[in-house]
């Protein structure tokens, strides 16, 4: 008797229904800069009318969060996460996303379940602009529990080169602005999950895990409503994984320090939740978690007040003062 590939773990019939299952909500994506569809070895992407383009690529997944997903049957949302956590770290240097690939790995593949992680990933390209130009499905048993999957992606983006956003304009007096997150976004799951095992315990009025899988916000809106309104951006920071504490610094300059006020931050209720039920500092929770700040912008004093006119629930939240620590939380 001959051995077949499903018989070893690997349905290539199930392959083929997530392709036809999700080529619609891929198509839709497309634009006129996209030379080819489903199918080729490598997906074509033509640029646009730039002087002196520079593309700006990023990559990142969705982390232990999926655990929450998947436990609670919810799929679609953490394909937002993916696009989101990628194309927000390429907002952070002044560059629109052009084109995005995804890669899901799971130990079974459920052609349903694929398709509404893609859906996800699909509905946020959609929304942005950006084309969902390639992509990969890879059913690895032995490798992944049945039931488990793992997703990450890879945004690319262009931005001209003289609009390159790095910090380095960044000064003293400038003040720090924070646009609001929309919860946990993709980071800290881990943490997460060890306080709260129970997700579908009633939080506010409904189960828990709806409130832990609100997806990652897209900040591409935000970040070009500023920019269109000729207000120059002099640093962005994304805040993931480490929170205010370490990606803050990382766009700051040696000499100057960034001071803000955690009093001026909006912490979310589930937030305030976790660090008392877990008995978490505040200085680990600020280091963990966005803390209700899902990105930070950098502008001169004088713009402040148009920012803030601009972009619904943000918060002037400190000032760049000159100093030798990068950024003091008071």
């Amino acid at each position: 008797m001959s051995n077949t590939y499903k018989q070893a773990g690997v349905d290539k019939e199930e392959g083929y229904q997530t392709v036809s299952k999700i080529k619609d909500a891929v198509a839709a994506t497309h634009n006129s800069n996209v030379l080819n569809g489903i199918g080729s070895f490598g997906a074509f992407y033509q640029l646009g009318d730039y002087k002196n383009p520079v593309l700006v690529s990023g990559t990142d997944g969705v982390g232990t969060k999926l655990r929450v997903a998947l436990d609670s049957k919810v799929y679609d949302t953490v394909g937002i996460d993916c696009f989101a956590m990628c194309a927000n770290d390429i907002l952070c240097h002044g560059a629109k996303p052009l084109f995005f690939l995804d890669y899901l790995a799971c130990g079974k593949l459920d052609s349903d379940i694929a398709a509404e992680i893609v859906g996800g990933i699909a509905q946020a390209c959609k929304e942005t602009g950006t084309a969902l130009i390639g992509g990969e499905t890879a059913e690895m048993p032995g490798m992944y529990q049945v039931g488990d999957y793992d997703v990450a992606g890879f945004c690319v983006g262009v931005v001209e080169r003289d609009e390159i956003i790095d910090g380095s304009k960044i000064k003293a007096g400038q003040v720090i602005i924070a646009l609001p997150s929309s919860g946990f976004h993709s980071n800290g799951f881990s943490l997460v999950r060890k306080v709260f095992p129970d997700f579908n315990e009633e939080f506010e009025g409904k189960p828990l895990f709806e409130t832990l899988l609100v997806p990652t916000k897209l900040y591409q809106n935000d970040i070009f409503k500023i920019k269109d309104a000729g207000i120059e951006m002099s640093g962005i920071a994304h805040i993931t994984g480490g929170g205010l504490i370490e990606n803050v610094p990382r766009i700051i300059n040696d000499g100057l320090t960034a001071v803000i006020e955690k009093t001026k931050i909006n912490v979310p209720t589930v937030m305030q939740e976790l660090a008392k039920r877990g008995g978490i500092a505040e200085n680990e929770m600020f280091g963990t978690f966005n803390m209700g700040v899902g990105m930070v912008v950098i502008v001169d004093q004088t713009d402040a007040e148009k920012v803030l006119n601009i972009i619904d629930g943000s918060a002037l939240i400190g000032e760049i003062q000159e100093g030798a620590d990068k950024i003091i939380l008071k």
